[in-house]
């Protein structure tokens, strides 16, 4: 037995966390990140998006960790040059912080714990930042697409998987104004609006699937034809 083996979790998130400040520090990340609690600006313009909310196991207790998630996201403004980072802002998605037990996929497999359900909350808010060209720094997709075109809330291509520890999502507003996130919580929807002082005019995005023996690649291109991310999904075992 290898000793990463036999090292607790905790601990194991410790050292992730750990890893992070002093990789963000290095990198001169830390004061770039968004963090000021005032959403009293002027936001004339927006762009919105909408995606469903499937009824499923545990559906009530998705919807309230959105809720909790979104509220505290909703109240920060991105400066210019600023950083949004998902979790320094929504914190650890545990019992002691209001979360709820959800449904999470991790390593391809759905699985219960406190905070699940909040990878639509991320997808959403990455889905509307690239509509809107806002850079996009730190992203992941989920390792197995689990849907099938019926089933799925948002298009192959645009979600974002996020783990607290191991993989975030982080965004830079690129623009010359502050823009901010705000959301509408329903019973069966979810609804984000890029929210920014200065107009910002809707990008067009193109996903491109190509299906392999075992495997889906989505490229997103923008109106430029320019690649601006390329997603790798394992196909769901029949």
């Amino acid at each position: 037995m290898s000793i990463k083996n036999i090292i607790p979790q905790i601990i194991k998130l410790k050292i992730r966390l750990l890893k992070r400040i002093i990789v963000d520090e290095i990198k001169g990340c830390r004061s770039k990140f968004a963090k000021t609690e005032n959403a009293n600006q002027p936001f004339n313009h927006a762009i919105k998006l909408s995606q469903e909310i499937k009824d499923s196991h545990l559906c009530r207790n998705k919807i309230e960790n959105i809720k909790i998630a979104s509220n505290k996201i909703g109240k920060i403004i991105i400066y210019p040059g600023e950083i949004f980072s998902f979790w320094r802002i929504v914190g650890e998605p545990d019992r002691k912080n209001g979360f709820k037990i959800g449904r999470n996929i991790i390593s391809g497999k759905l699985h219960e714990d406190y905070g699940g359900g909040l990878c639509q909350l991320s997808g959403i808010i990455y889905h509307v930042s690239l509509i809107a060209g806002l850079k996009i720094l730190e992203r992941y997709n989920h390792t197995i697409d689990l849907y099938t075109d019926e089933t799925r809330f948002t298009p192959l291509g645009t979600d974002a998987t996020v783990v607290y520890g191991y993989k975030d999502l982080r965004i830079m507003n690129n623009y010359n104004s502050p823009v901010n996130f705000k959301f509408e919580i329903k019973d069966h929807e979810i609804v984000v609006e890029l929210r920014s002082v200065e107009y910002i005019e809707e990008k067009i995005i193109r996903l491109e699937k190509k299906e392999l023996e075992n495997t889906i690649e989505v490229f997103t291109f923008n109106q430029k034809n320019e690649i601006l991310n390329k997603s790798h999904y394992k196909k769901k075992e029949c």
